[in-house]
């Protein structure tokens, strides 16, 4: 695909690209019959190969009655990793469990890269439970053999001197490396980390370790507790955005450690559609006296996706639109899913989310009813 993407005869079209190869392989066979490698083991390099490109089930855990970590034994999928991309998950259909009316076999998912281990090749991915194939990682084996692709989508650019982090539920996950790498590049890390319920929360001190800062927001009373080692830290009851300006006004008290926002060059937003819409909005409403007006804000679009081979099926189009000049854009969201806030059609988002929600529904009923079966 990209040997005819780069041929103006083949490019713009997967199928052509891919057809090119029938043209284009006679004279990159040719070429490489006059390099012929020097001094290689190939049997133990295809082994090497074949070995890093293998991917195993570790461990599963599950964090929250709704959100199951799997770790997964995949070097080379551990080894490229950088902060902020996505995996693309699926199981075996042979390996699969089979009920007597149902394979129970993943579609592919894409899934949060929170961690890896490149030492011990393994990489961490976060699964919220929604129903269908999600529902079905839960029940992966240690030493089950998986498809793994990825990393994919483009990392976060971590060089602002001061950002504030957004993350609601799930979104939190994907900021665990993102936060970690902004303070290894000598960046101040404001935040703001968002659940429903207490019992939301999960991988706490990887938090911590991302944020020179947290303001733990709930949703429900009484709210979370915090770390008395950590007196910089706050507590908030209530959504992200007024715990954002709550913070700005100085009504969560002060510390010597406190991060300014109006110092924040960044902000980074992850969660559903519409955290990250009400963000956006309020930048330019109630939060817009506490932060600087030469700041930039993006979101981590989720896009409904298939292939998240990037730039190829065209299911994860992201409609644009420019604030300013009205024109409309269109983009690839697993390409590059770090999007600017302000541009985003966040009715357009919503719309493409939920417009498979029927047969999201039916499918999800049907698996509770096969996954009780097999029981």
């Amino acid at each position: 695909s990209f040997f005819g993407d780069l041929h103006p005869s083949f490019a713009g079209n997967v199928v052509k690209a891919m057809a090119s190869a029938k043209r284009g392989y006679p004279a990159v066979t040719a070429v490489l019959k006059n390099h012929p490698p020097q001094g290689l083991d190939f049997a133990r390099v295809r082994q090497k190969f074949a070995e890093g490109l293998l991917a195993r089930v570790e461990r599963v855990e599950r964090l929250t009655p709704t959100i199951v970590e799997v770790v997964i034994h995949a070097p080379m999928a551990a080894e490229n990793f950088q902060p902020g991309q996505f995996y693309r998950l699926q199981n075996f259909e042979t390996n699969a469990v089979q009920t007597q009316d149902t394979i129970l076999a993943m579609e592919g998912l894409a899934v949060t890269g929170a961690s890896v281990d490149r030492e011990r090749g393994l990489v961490s991915v976060i699964v919220l439970e929604m129903g269908g194939s999600s529902s079905l990682c839960a029940r992966l084996q240690p030493g089950e053999p998986v498809i793994l692709m990825g990393p994919t989508g483009m990392a976060t650019e971590t060089h602002e001197k001061t950002v504030l982090l957004a993350g609601g539920g799930l979104g939190n996950a994907v900021l665990f490396s993102i936060g970690q790498a902004f303070r290894a590049a000598g960046s101040r890390v404001i935040y703001f980390a968002a659940y429903k319920q207490v019992g939301d929360r999960y991988k706490i001190e990887e938090i911590e370790k991302a944020a020179d800062q947290i303001i733990w927001c709930c949703d429900v009373a009484p709210g979370f507790v915090a770390n008395p080692l950590r007196p910089q830290d706050r507590v908030f009851v209530g959504n992200i955005v007024a715990a954002i300006e709550a913070y700005g006004r100085g009504d969560l008290g002060s510390h010597v450690g406190d991060v300014s926002l109006a110092l924040v060059e960044r902000i980074i937003a992850i969660g559903s559609d519409r955290m990250m819409a009400a963000v956006a909005r309020a930048r330019h409403g109630v939060l817009k006296p506490y932060l600087s007006a030469h700041h930039q804000a993006i979101g981590s679009i989720n896009s409904p996706m298939q292939c998240m081979m990037k730039e190829i099926c065209a299911q994860c189009l992201q409609r644009h639109i420019d604030p300013i000049t009205g024109v409309e854009t269109v983009v690839f969201s697993c390409f590059n899913q770090d999007q600017p806030l302000d541009l985003v059609d966040w009715q357009n988002l919503s719309d493409r989310l939920s417009q498979n929600s029927a047969a999201e529904r039916v499918s999800r009923l049907w698996l509770e009813r096969e996954m009780e079966n097999s029981r």
